[in-house]
C-alpha cells in the first residue's frame, strides 16, 4: 500500500528468514568482524580477476543466506541484485550460477535497500512466497573502475572513502521467524552540483536527508521512533553534512541514534579516510551487524537509508555532476 507520496507500507510485514555477510581480508579486522559469516583469505578468491572474485563473494553470501533460511535453493523464487561493475556483471554472473529467476537492479550503493524493498513488495503482494536480495562490492575492482587501479598508488584526500570488499544477502518470505520489513521509502534523485569522485559522502548526503524527510512526512512519525537510523555510506564527511542539513530543515532527531554504516564498519586505526563505501558497505552492516543485534534483542526498530552516487566513468569524463539517490527500509522485530 502506498502511503503518502513515496512510501510503501507492507501489510503482511515480510520476514527476513535468512541473512548473510561475507567480507574480504581487510574486513576480517574491522570493528564489526564478529557479525560476518565468513571472510576470504585474499582479494582473488581463486579467480584470475577482481571482477570474478566479486562474483564469488556474492555467490557465497547468497548461498549462506539460503542455507540459514532453511529454504531449498530450488525453492527460492526470485533474486534481486545489483553492484557497481559495468552492466552489473557480478550480479548477473552470480545469477547464472544460482539459477534463480533474476531481476537485475542498479542504484549504485543504494542497491541493498532497493533490492530489499522490491523483494519485500513482491512477497507482500503475494507475487512470490519468498525472494532473495543481495549486493556486493570489491575494493580493487571498484577503485579500478571509478578512480584509479590500487596498484597505481594514487594519493587520496581525507574526503575519500574505502570501498568495502564484501557481499550481503537476505531472504524475505511470507512466513517464518525473524525481523520483519515494515515499509520502504523510495528516494528521489538529488543533484547538488558536486562532481568530485573523491567526495561521494558530501554528494550523497542531500539525497539521504531528502528520503528521511519524505519517510517521516509520509508516515507522520518522528525519528525517535527508531532505535537506530543508519545511512549507507556517507562516511564522516557526509554524515556531518547530513546532520547539519537535518537541523537546517528543522527535523528533530536523536543524534546518538543517527549513524552511518561507513562510519561504524571499520576501526579507527584502519586507514579508510572518511569511512567505508560501496554496495557491500550497507549490505554487510545491515545483514550482518544490525540484523544480528535485532535477533539478540538489542534493537527493535531500525531504519536503514542506503545511499547511492549514480555517476559512471563516462559521466565523470564528460564533466557531469553526480546525481544521487537514497532508499530507506524500516525493519522491526
Amino acid at each position: 500500500m502506498l502511503q503518502g507520496r513515496q512510501t510503501w507500507v507492507f501489510e503482511s510485514k515480510p520476514v527476513i528468514v535468512g541473512n548473510a555477510a561475507v567480507g574480504g581480508p581487510f574486513e576480517s579486522n574491522c570493528a564489526l568482524a564478529d557479525d560476518f559469516d565468513m571472510f576470504t583469505e585474499d582479494l582473488w578468491l581463486g579467480q584470475d580477476s577482481y571482477e570474478k572474485a566479486e562474483r564469488k563473494l556474492l555467490e557465497h553470501a547468497c548461498e549462506i543466506a539460503i542455507k540459514k533460511s532453511g529454504i531449498k535453493k530450488e525453492d527460492v523464487e526470485f533474486f534481486f541484485s545489483g553492484d557497481l561493475i559495468n552492466q552489473i556483471i557480478s550480479s548477473s554472473f552470480a545469477a547464472r550460477t544460482l539459477e534463480i529467476p533474476y531481476l537485475g537492479i542498479y542504484g549504485a550503493c543504494s542497491s541493498s535497500m532497493e533490492g530489499l524493498a522490491l523483494a519485500s513488495l513482491l512477497v507482500d503482494t503475494k507475487f512470490a512466497k519468498n525472494a532473495l536480495a543481495a549486493t556486493s562490492s570489491h575494493n580493487a575492482a571498484c577503485e579500478k573502475q571509478y578512480r584509479y587501479p590500487t596498484e597505481y598508488g594514487a594519493q587520496k584526500p581525507p574526503t575519500a572513502q574505502w570501498t568495502v570488499t564484501g557481499a550481503g544477502a537476505a531472504i524475505v518470505a511470507q512466513e517464518g521467524e525473524g525481523p520483519r520489513v515494515v515499509c520502504a521509502t523510495i528516494g528521489r534523485v538529488v543533484d547538488m552540483g558536486l562532481s568530485d569522485p573523491f567526495n561521494m559522502g558530501a554528494a550523497m548526503a542531500p539525497a539521504a536527508v531528502d528520503t528521511i524527510t519524505a519517510h517521516i512526512k509520509d508516515l507522520n512519525i518522528d525519528l525517535s521512533y527508531y532505535d537506530v537510523i543508519a545511512t549507507g555510506d556517507l562516511g564522516r564527511v557526509g554524515h556531518d553534512l547530513a546532520v547539519e542539513l537535518l537541523k537546517k530543515h528543522g527535523i528533530n532527531f536523536p543524534e546518538e541514534k543517527f549513524t552511518d554504516c561507513g562510519m561504524i564498519i571499520y576501526k579507527d586505526e584502519q586507514p579508510v579516510f572518511s569511512g567505508g563505501s560501496g554496495c557491500g558497505c550497507a549490505a554487510v552492516t545491515t545483514y550482518g551487524h544490525f540484523i544480528n543485534r535485532m535477533k539478540k534483542g538489542e534493537l527493535k526498530k531500525i531504519l536503514v537509508v542506503a545511499t547511492g552516487a549514480l555517476l559512471s566513468p563516462m559521466s565523470y569524463q564528460q564533466k557531469e555532476s553526480i546525481p544521487c539517490v537514497a532508499h530507506a527500509v524500516s525493519i522491526e522485530i
